[in-house]
């Protein structure tokens, strides 16, 4: 069950955290998993390491989801040394938090350029592989916010709400080339970033949350396997809620 023998799976923004903790589950499931990160080379090894431990097989590239020459050639480099390529997770963003009268020009021009359109640049060149073999996978990464909205973080929610909109539209777009595009919608998951949130505010998120505690990255992974697998082949523009009961 969720196998995914054989398939070329793609996670971006996978040297660490979330990415991390898809490709593992991704290879242990039996995908060949290539984790793509613009943070240095070094960095991602743990995550390969992760994934051979669970006798998967994968590789690092770098890359940079803002430039879109970069993004086509990486993909195609992908496709043509493994023959395939199944499996695309948008994973890669950055959050620049503040309220909206402290957002600068500089935050909402990065927020967008790596969360969105990052994102377009992957779909792209991924569905122009996709739709020869006629199947595919491609997963966005949301967010709880970008339907509940938080304070402080007007740039991340749009950013974030506009991924669902772009899942939607590409579902519709490409399902009769057997492509299924969904989204994944963490809610308050246990990483790097939330480590470093002030006690007062983790406080005030976990009362919000009615399972009672944090997401673990796996909770994440768990989903994202789901819909990669062919058991999802019938789901389509879709957003799968993995927060506790935080949104519903």
């Amino acid at each position: 069950m969720f196998r995914l023998d054989g398939k070329v799976a793609v996670v971006t923004g996978g040297f660490r955290g979330l990415g991390r903790a898809m490709a593992v589950q991704l290879g242990k499931a039996g995908a060949y998993v290539v984790a793509a990160d613009v943070l240095p080379e070094d960095v991602g090894h743990e995550t390969l390491r992760a994934v051979n431990d669970v006798g998967a097989k994968g590789e690092l590239v770098r890359l940079d989801v803002t430039a879109p020459d970069s993004v086509e050639d990486a993909l195609r480099d992908i496709h043509k040394r493994n023959g395939r390529l199944d499996i695309l997770i948008n994973n890669a963003g950055i959050a620049r938090d503040n309220l909206l009268l402290r957002v600068s020009e500089d935050d909402i021009q990065k927020t967008f350029a790596v969360n969105v359109a990052g994102a377009i640049h992957c779909a792209r060149s991924a569905v122009k592989i996709m739709m020869r073999a006629r199947t595919g996978r491609i997963i966005n990464l949301a967010s709880v916010v970008a339907e509940l909205g938080n304070p402080g973080q007007t740039v991340y929610s749009a950013s974030k709400a506009a991924l669902i909109g772009l899942t939607k539209t590409l579902a519709r777009e490409y399902a009769s080339r057997g492509i299924t595009v969904n989204a994944v919608a963490p809610g308050f998951i246990d990483t790097d970033m939330t480590k470093n949130l002030p006690a007062d505010a983790k406080k005030f998120m976990l009362e919000q949350i009615p399972l009672g505690r944090m997401g673990q990255p796996d909770d994440v992974a768990s989903a994202v396997l789901f819909l990669s697998s062919d058991e999802a082949a019938y789901i389509t523009g879709q957003v799968l809620r993995v927060n506790g009961g935080m949104y519903v």
